[in-house]
């Protein structure tokens, strides 16, 4: 540990910090839909969520040893060059959780760790192949498998069970999504987790704490797992919102095969080594889920926005990792100018979320179909509905079965200006 330098010490916490804002930002991944059906209450929902994401972080090290003998060569690399990765990916992280995005917080820190090896020891220091078979490739092949396998399951399990609305089936398929969010929280701490573990070994590695190739050593598996649980449980509320009401309407059967469907594939891939986005897993997952109940839509408009932000992650974030890297190339007063632009632009993103918080009230209450709240506030004020979701949603006829209060339903407007006497595709709160 006579290796252990100040620099070092502060790309450790930096990473921590990372995974924490990791935490926060993904727990719409696996309680969103949970949520927003009913099956769990938001604040046990991100309780049961973050032990479970502690618990995943000791199932594997596949992930990590991608991520810290993978993506970028060790050698030549230098410790700022960790530290400058890891303010591109945070910035972009807290970015996307204020404009309320699932993006990405895996290609965040791939990114960041892109551009700043690229500004550090140019295009040589990055591995194309693993790039290319681990990230790429799962990025795109991810989000698609689940959410055809969402959409699937979904069309059967409704042929199944026909257009029955009682009340032990809602309880029973609210029960499978409880189990089936448990298993979305234990895949992300397999996956997720692993990435901070593996950042945090590479550092080690280039500060010549450990040996190149070496596994993450069990105080980083423990401070990992513990940091992300500790982002879990606070939650995300506004990714939550947008995942869980923002996308599509999802009554109990359709949250439990959305879920069911991104657990697979995150489980599969953390056992492969494929460090993939359970944020785009999950997202595929729920869309593919709105699409395959009859008269279901997607909100164009949102997933839009969503595949903007996941193409706009891996490029903005090297920039401004590049960016960082280039005053830390400078010096100890630029990694000092560093860490000041990240204090900087971190509170300035916070103060700027006060300006119309959300908490879990706003998951909780009655959504509008855009995905606001019938509230008062600023968090109230509901989305527009796409070109797309209003064409679908003037032809699609509604489930058949009356939508009964003692189902615990109620009818809502279709998401594109339907009157008050038009039913649009009931949606289960």
């Amino acid at each position: 540990m006579e290796h252990f330098t100040l620099l070092l010490a502060i790309v450790v916490v930096t990473a921590l910090v990372f995974d924490f804002t990791n935490g926060f930002h993904d727990t719409a991944n696996a309680m969103a839909t949970t949520i927003s059906t009913g099956a769990m209450k938001p604040k046990a929902a991100v309780a049961m969520s973050a032990v479970l994401n502690l618990v995943g972080a000791f199932l594997s090290v596949e992930v990590a040893k991608t991520i810290s003998g993978g993506i970028i060569n060790e050698n030549g690399i230098e410790t700022s060059v960790i530290f400058a990765a890891l303010v591109g990916a945070i910035l972009w992280n807290l970015l996307t959780w204020l404009l309320g995005l699932p993006s990405s917080s895996s290609h965040a820190l791939f990114g960041g760790l892109i551009g700043a090896a690229v500004m550090s020891a140019g295009f040589s220091a990055v591995n194309g192949g693993t790039i290319v078979t681990k990230v790429l490739i799962p990025a795109v092949a991810a989000p698609l498998v689940a959410g055809i396998a969402a959409m699937l399951a979904t069309r059967l399990t409704y042929r199944i069970g026909g257009t029955t609305r009682n009340r032990s089936t809602s309880k029973g398929y609210r029960a499978g999504q409880i189990a089936s969010a448990g298993l979305v929280s234990l895949a992300h701490g397999t996956n997720d987790a692993q990435k901070t573990m593996g950042v945090i070994t590479l550092a080690l590695v280039t500060g010549g704490v450990l040996a190149p190739g070496a596994n993450p050593p069990m105080w980083v598996i423990v401070s990992a797992g513990v940091a992300i649980a500790l982002g879990t449980y606070l939650g995300g509320w506004r990714i939550i919102r947008t995942m869980g009401k923002g996308l599509t309407d999802l009554q109990p059967q359709q949250g439990f095969t959305a879920q069911t469907s991104a657990a697979t594939v995150i489980l599969a891939s953390s056992n492969l080594g494929f460090s993939l986005s359970t944020t785009q897993s999950c997202s595929g997952a729920v869309m593919g889920a709105g699409l395959g109940r009859k008269g279901g839509v997607v909100r164009w408009s949102t997933a839009t926005r969503m595949f903007v932000a996941w193409g706009l992650t891996l490029p903005a974030a090297g920039v401004v990792a590049a960016v960082a890297e280039l005053l830390t190339k400078q010096g100890t007063w630029g990694v000092v100018a560093t860490a000041a632009l990240l204090i900087a632009g971190s509170g300035a993103i916070w103060l700027a979320s006060r300006r119309e918080p959300v908490d879990h009230t706003h998951v909780t209450g009655e959504q509008t179909p855009a995905g606001g709240t019938t509230g008062t506030g600023p968090a109230a004020e509901p989305e527009p509905a796409g070109v797309i979701t209003a064409a679908i949603a003037a032809v699609s006829p509604p489930p058949a079965g009356p939508t009964s209060a003692v189902d615990g339903h109620a009818p809502e407007l279709a998401a594109a200006g339907s009157s008050s006497h038009t039913p649009a595709p009931a949606a289960t709160v």
